[in-house]
């Protein structure tokens, strides 16, 4: 159901401390909570003795401690005390995962830990670099990860569903280009002398500007859309540039966690803007949000053989979906035991 060889937001920096932590990712509860040191560790949310939540436990030291009958595990799960007695039981272990911080999120591999080794953190460096702004949010979704791709994957829907902040007709008026390089799939929409929409006229006092937004999504979990405007002519360069990250983070087969920090390299440090930015981008989440449950239940009711219906914007859509279907099959085929081979009679 998910590709699990991934990093995976889990959680925000800051949601983190010496409290237990509860976050339900790929389908699997997972406890987390920082060390002494300040780094962070990660666990199953299940007592190895009679399977109670760890995160209903404390932190001792840098271990947690089952808050039904005491048993304390380290930080790679073993369970290195049990207070009614003290021989430890071998199998007195709970699964660890890899966790990576970087620039305010937290990563977590669900998958094959030793493949985590080799596999680089996203790039999401504007999230903590000076020379860019921010603000984030941080959402539960009533729907599946996939369907969150395929919203941010076309953007047509931003002249409809957000037409009042961020879309006007420019969008679905102009075409795209898609390009896939490896695991990553690129769609590119240029939209010459047009209306900056709402809100960023709002943002860069244009009224008339050549935008672009290029989304690229490195499957199978974050969307990087590279995007902004400039005056009529201008190198992209030259313009007011925004990076908008979409961490997305399956929960459920139907509910997703949405990581999002819209960053800019302008007006850097302007609190009234930030505040403009966080309560309207906030709304447009929400917006999506709203949507994308509604779409939830009727792709649940309608009949097996009822598709969806593409056009040409969906071409860096179709492409995702090929490629994250490769993706499971893969991991399928590497996971499935080979054939025994039958001896001739």
């Amino acid at each position: 159901m998910f590709v699990r060889n991934a990093w995976y937001v889990i959680a925000q920096s800051e949601e983190i401390d010496r409290v237990p932590l509860k976050r339900t990712v790929l389908g699997e509860d997972v406890v987390l909570f920082r060390k002494t040191d300040g780094t962070v560790a990660a666990l199953d949310d299940r007592c190895a003795h009679r399977a109670y939540p760890l995160s209903e436990g404390r932190i001792v030291g840098d271990n947690i401690q089952c808050g039904y009958h005491g048993f304390e595990y380290n930080c790679a799960g073993v369970c290195v005390r049990v207070p009614a007695q003290a021989r430890i039981p071998e199998r007195a272990v709970v699964r660890s995962y890899p966790v990576v911080e970087s620039h305010r999120w937290v990563w977590i591999w669900m998958g094959d830990a030793a493949l985590a080794k080799t596999a680089e953190v996203p790039d999401t460096h504007w999230m903590t670099d000076p020379a860019w702004d921010r603000v984030t949010h941080q959402r539960l979704f009533e729907c599946s990860a996939d369907l969150i791709h395929d919203n941010l994957l076309d953007l047509t829907h931003e002249g409809f569903l957000h037409e009042s902040t961020i879309g006007d007709e420019a969008v679905y008026e102009n075409g795209i280009t898609v390009e896939v390089d490896g695991n990553t799939v690129s769609v590119d929409r240029w939209m010459p002398a047009c209306h900056p929409s709402a809100l960023f006229e709002k943002a860069t006092g244009l009224s008339l500007a050549d935008r672009w937004h290029t989304t690229v999504f490195q499957l199978p979990s974050l969307h990087v859309i590279h995007a902004g405007v400039v005056e009529v002519g201008g190198r992209r360069e030259d313009g007011h540039l925004l990076r908008v990250l979409n961490a997305i983070t399956p929960a459920t087969e139907n509910t997703a966690w949405y990581f999002y920090a819209f960053c800019r390299d302008f007006s850097v440090g302007d609190t009234a803007l930030n505040e403009l930015l966080a309560e309207s981008l906030g709304g447009v989440l929400t917006e999506d949000s709203d949507a994308l449950a509604l779409q939830q239940v009727k792709m649940e009711s309608r009949p097996a053989n009822m598709p969806d219906v593409l056009i040409a914007q969906d071409a860096g859509v179709a492409k995702a979906r090929r490629m994250m279907k490769q993706l499971l099959a893969a991991e399928f085929r590497a996971q499935s035991p080979a054939p025994e081979k039958v001896a001739a009679p």
